[in-house]
């Protein structure tokens, strides 16, 4: 399909809009975002996914350096005999590494040109900010949530949930602090006949155990736990329910779940539970490596925004996540 002239003349005034947004000639030429408008990128990404703005999202100096820990876990009032009480912040040994990452919203000309006959030239250009900019976002969190390796050259076809982009948060603490983790196997059967009949069951046991002693009762703690276990104990709680109060019951169950507020993140796995604060999970991008381009590439038929620059993921304290790994879950009754 050909890109219709209402869609091309919108993306002429699309890119006009990107080059004077990000103050360059062109914006079909990479370019490098200017410190003011990475202030404004960052805030348009962060504001594209609402999960993404409550974790910890920061730009650093360095390539390799040691994490900003900005959760200020440890008690900072006291007193000292003849002088003033002092408390220090920080991680000593806990660092991260960003590495190259590089992103690309296509939009095909047949999407184009429907986005053109169905709308305005405002919604089209917002829709077009839109759409790149909430890929990039939600990719932050699949690979975060998902990465295990950052490859040379990455296979998305292999590697859907951006595995092999970088090291996210569960394989950080997989490899730095594995005792954090739970692997030994165990079954979630609502029904009664596994290990764990409750979700609320397995997120105590995680608290109690895994987090430090003196984060335990810390209220930014809150559980993320996967669609797939949520399912199944909805499900039960659904079935054996017989008066509306229980039914919703059922329905609200996913918001706390062992006395502390749940989340279902997007590409969350399905099986996988943890326990920590969302200032506990960090990404950072150097700063200075932003770059862009947006151009219509008639080669492949469709519009590409690109998004270049070293980006990484870090935990900001290790003793304040503890997780089940999800291979370690199966959902049914113990053999």
């Amino acid at each position: 399909m050909q890109l219709n002239q209402t869609a091309r003349g919108f993306l002429a005034r699309y890119n006009t809009a990107m080059a004077t947004a990000y103050g360059v000639e062109d914006a079909t030429q990479q370019f490098a975002v200017t410190n003011p408008m990475e202030t404004k990128l960052r805030a348009s990404l962060l504001e594209s996914v609402e999960f993404l703005g409550m974790i910890s999202t920061m730009q650093v100096d360095q390539l390799k350096g040691q994490v900003v820990d900005v959760g200020g876990y440890d008690i900072a009032t006291g007193r000292k005999a003849g002088g003033r009480f002092t408390s220090q912040q920080g991680v000593d040994g806990n660092t991260y590494e960003l590495t190259e990452t590089d992103s690309c919203s296509a939009v095909t000309w047949a999407l184009l040109s429907v986005w053109a006959n169905s709308g305005s030239q405002n919604e089209f250009m917002k829709l077009m900010k839109d759409n790149a900019t909430q890929r990039f976002a939600l990719d932050m969190l699949r690979v975060g949530f998902n990465g295990t390796s950052a490859a040379a050259t990455s296979d998305p076809d292999a590697n859907p949930l951006g595995q092999d982009v970088n090291k996210g948060w569960h394989k950080l603490v997989t490899d730095n602090a594995p005792d954090q983790i739970m692997t030994d196997p165990i079954f979630f059967d609502p029904a009664g006949a596994g290990d764990y009949t409750t979700l609320d069951a397995i997120v105590t046991e995680l608290r109690n155990t895994l987090i430090h002693p003196k984060l335990r009762n810390d209220p930014r703690l809150v559980v993320l736990v996967g669609s797939d276990l949520i399912a199944a104990a909805q499900t039960h709680m659904m079935n054996l329910a017989d008066k509306p109060s229980e039914k919703v019951a059922a329905q609200q169950m996913d918001k706390t779940i062992g006395g502390l507020r749940a989340y279902t993140p997007p590409f969350f796995p399905g099986k996988r539970i943890v326990v920590t604060m969302l200032s506990n999970l960090h990404i950072y991008t150097q700063r200075g490596t932003m770059q862009r381009k947006s151009e219509n590439v008639e080669d492949r038929k469709q519009y590409e925004d690109k998004y270049w620059r070293n980006e990484g993921y870090a935990i900001g304290q290790y003793l304040a996540y503890a997780a089940v790994d999800e291979s370690a879950i199966t959902i049914g009754a113990k053999p």
